[in-house]
């Protein structure tokens, strides 16, 4: 007998659809009484599959008589405001037209507080949020009658935040809800995951991995990927915007019904979308969508989008995930995937169908690109995933936390961390660990216990955990969160209708009569004010806004990959001519870097003695190796110059020759040197300004007003400085050190590339520069310069470094 419940069957059928083997899957889990990980391809129905328990608990068949539960049932929390709403969209279907008595609806920081208050107090029966909101919900005194009844959580894209901050404040609050609904069943859906035992751990209880049934879907079409290659030029030797694609790129547009251009930064997507605009010759509506628009702009291209108004839409990761397009017939990757899940999620939004192939185009900007796009091409074909290692959970999430538990009203120390422990990310937290946190929260710590504003809980007489005052909580709510863009400023027309944020950095070097272009116009401006930029439209050409955003780190998986290419020479032949003949000189002049050596070219350019190190470590990676040997180098006396780093190389240049550079990489470099440079460099600061903030410690926003970026460095700088001297055992300083060793230097990927070093390191010295060091050479004294902008002025540096290098006129002695 089917466990479906005869109403959905019938809905099912009535749409000429069959319910897959993996949807019924999962509610035989539920009805188990199992939790469930659904790892399936993009248009299998994960997320229908996700909610088939709750919409089953609501069938006559099931109530068989009885009153419909009353309450909030299931929680849908996703990485992403748009896939809320999208879900919402899609799930309303099939309630209504079924006739099932089911509220559903969204909560993100973009719904009305009069909302807000209302779905604490009479909320639907299934509300979607994100991690953030979430975690603010269970920071009211009513979360514990609001969360006792619930049944369900269904975590979407799960692979997107677990690894992250994001995952850690999650993974507290799935704690806390499972402490508040003991029965609650978690639910957790993606189609990307590499390793979906390391997921099914995380999302356990107590990591209790036979609780968390693994669910496989049904295969789909295989996914249909090409790389686009120029008609008649040649691939670029450097830059990253891929503006020789520009006129192929509108001719696929133009032979599509609807094509979706992804980009890596918000910078890229804003480069792109201009210069398509202006090829645009037949006035085709094109889009614009990343995560500094305003919500008002992305709602209105988000709908848009569903109706298939456009013909084409630029995004970045604001749209990687899950949005439902079923009308989009091709996926253009701008640039390098830099990783393969990445790829296959992206791939994923055309078609959004089990059973027709996704179709992809990839533009490689540069050669690397062109090589890092194989590697990805044939991950993809051979249906292999890559992703982030989970690491221990971030003790300013667990600060962040245990105040939002004391916001939700008094809390026993001992349950509190028996709740914390459950949860896989801080099972490490001993109670010797969890003093020092709540000390923290206590009192600021040691060194800061004299001043009052940082006193946010105190202990009672009995023994329970109280919030200092009362006006701490919404001091707290105003405060919480974990996303930590750079500071942004709101870009507005003097109508006051808001067109979305740029980073502060770049709008403090905006005076009135400046132009820049932005959300797909060039605007113009006309003054700047309280933390807002007053513009208007402007028919002058315009200056691109510059995102720092973070990179998006080339995966150890791809980089792998992208090695054994470079020394499968029978390989070889499968790629253009200009790329193979790259490489045949490469090797011909110097030597290949394979997947089991470190290779480092020494040469002579400009007057200038040049050493690169062929590391495929990333960029993160390699920009801190560079920091490093330039340190060691001057130590040594051989006047270094500078560095340039890519995710592929590293470059340094110095007066004097590197004769053997086996001394710059000895391991010792990540005890003395490293330690040295974190904490003598902003690198450390800047760590500690974002624990400071997420930690609670320095406050971004008071009630009316909102700090500025300088401000909250101001603050942050003068507390780290008290706590480097008088308390340097501070358990923010702990939390800054992990983040600066984790996300911003990749200290395992360079401990990686040292070992290498130390075993297997091939020093070849050239009396001119090499191919493959042609693409980083080329962006040398550009690296600060907005990539893409500067493509067109690089082809002339480019031709002459890659005529030299390229030159084959005399045979090797």
């Amino acid at each position: 007998m089917s466990v479906i419940p005869p109403e959905i069957e019938a809905w099912f059928s009535s749409r000429d659809w069959r319910i897959r083997r993996h949807q019924t899957a999962m509610l035989e889990a539920s009805d188990a009484g199992q939790h469930s990980l659904l790892v399936a391809d993009t248009g299998a129905g994960k997320t229908l599959a996700g909610f088939l328990p709750t919409l089953a608990a609501f069938t006559p068949s099931r109530l068989a008589g009885a009153e419909p539960p009353e309450g909030l049932h299931t929680l849908y929390i996703s990485p992403l405001k748009a896939l809320a709403h999208d879900v919402q969209r899609n799930l309303v279907t099939p309630v209504e037209e079924m006739g099932l008595p089911v509220r559903i609806e969204t909560r993100s920081g973009d719904t009305p507080s009069d909302r807000k208050r209302r779905q604490r107090e009479r909320p639907p029966h299934i509300l979607m949020t994100t991690p953030e909101s979430l975690s603010l919900l269970l920071s009211y005194p009513e979360s514990a009658t609001l969360f006792a009844g619930l049944k369900r959580v269904v975590v979407d894209e799960i692979h997107a935040f677990a690894t992250g901050k994001r995952g850690d404040l999650l993974a507290l609050a799935l704690s806390r809800l499972q402490a508040l609904a003991p029965d609650m069943q978690r639910a957790a859906l993606s189609a990307t995951v590499a390793n979906p035992e390391a997921y099914r751990g995380w999302l356990a209880p107590w990591g209790d991995i036979d609780t968390v049934t693994l669910v496989e879907g049904e295969p789909g079409a295989p996914a249909e990927v090409e790389i686009l290659l120029p008609d008649e030029e040649r691939i670029p030797w450097g830059g990253h915007a891929a503006t020789w694609a520009i006129p192929q790129l509108t001719e696929v547009i133009r032979a599509n019904r609807t094509t979706l251009v992804f980009t890596n930064t918000r910078f890229l997507a804003e480069f792109v979308f201009q210069n398509l605009w202006d090829a645009n010759e037949d006035n085709l509506p094109i889009g614009i969508h990343h995560g500094s628009l305003s919500k008002e702009a992305r709602r209105k291209v988000e709908g848009a989008m569903a109706r298939g108004e456009l013909r084409a839409l630029v995004a970045t990761a604001s749209l990687d995930l899950g949005v439902d397009w079923g009308d989009i017939d091709c996926v253009v990757q701008m640039g390098a995937p830099k990783g393969s899940s990445r790829l296959l999620q992206r791939v994923g939004r055309a078609n959004h169908r089990l059973d027709q192939p996704s179709r992809a185009l990839l533009v490689p900007g540069n050669r690397f690109e062109f090589l890092e796009a194989t590697a990805a091409k044939d991950a993809v074909d051979a249906g292999q995933r890559d992703g982030e290692d989970f690491r221990p959970g971030g003790l300013d999430v667990l600060a962040q936390h245990a105040m939002a538990c004391a916001c939700a009203g008094p809390f026993d120390e001992a349950e509190l961390l028996a709740e914390i422990r459950s949860s896989l990310a801080y099972a490490w937290v001993d109670d010797t660990i969890w003093q020092r946190v709540l000390n923290f929260v206590a009192t600021g710590g040691y060194a800061l216990k004299a001043y009052d504003k940082f006193r946010r809980i105190v202990r009672e007489k009995d023994g329970m955990w109280r919030l200092a005052h009362p006006s701490q909580a919404a001091r707290h709510r105003l405060n919480a969160g974990i996303i930590m863009d750079g500071e942004m400023i709101s870009v507005r027309f003097r109508n006051g209708r808001s067109l979305g944020r740029v980073e502060e950095r770049f709008a403090a070097q905006l005076s009135p009569g400046d132009t820049f272009a932005f959300a797909g116009m060039a605007l113009e401006v006309e003054k700047m004010k309280d933390m807002e930029v007053t513009v208007k439209a402007s028919s002058k050409s315009a200056m691109i806004p510059s995102y720092g955003g973070a990179r998006m780190p080339l995966t150890t998986h791809l980089a792998d990959r992208v090695r054994g290419m470079l020394v499968d020479r029978a390989g070889w032949g499968r790629f253009p001519d200009d790329v193979r003949e790259w490489l045949e000189v490469q090797d011909w002049r110097s030597e290949m870097p394979g997947p089991d050596n470190l290779l480092v070219e020494s040469f002579v350019h400009g007057q200038r003695h040049y050493t690169v190190y062929y590391t495929f470590a990333g960029w993160n990676a390699n920009q801190s190796l560079g920091m490093l040997i330039t340190k060691r180098m001057a130590d040594r006396g051989l006047m270094p110059g500078g560095f340039v780093a890519n995710d592929y190389c590293l470059a340094v240049w110095g007066l004097k020759p590197v004769k053997d550079p086996l001394p710059l990489l000895s391991p010792d470099i990540l005890a003395d040197e490293f330690i040295d440079w974190v904490q003598d460099s902003h690198l450390l600061r800047r760590s500690f300004r974002e624990v400071a903030v997420i930690g609670g410690l320095v406050e971004r926003q008071q009630p009316g007003k909102r700090k500025s970026g300088k401000q909250v460095t101001f603050s942050t700088d003068l507390i780290y400085d008290v706590l480097r001297k008088y308390e340097p055992e501070h358990v923010l300083l702990e939390a800054a050190w992990a983040d600066a060793r984790e996300r911003m230097t990749d200290v395992g990927r360079l401990a990686d590339v040292l070992e290498t070093a130390a075993e297997r390191l091939v020093h070849v010295e050239l009396d001119r520069v090499s191919p493959l060091a042609v693409p980083v050479m080329v962006m040398i004294g550009r690296e600060a310069t907005p990539q893409g902008a500067v493509d067109d002025e690089l082809l002339l540096e480019a031709e002459s470094l890659a005529g030299a290098a390229m030159r084959v006129d005399e045979l090797p002695g």
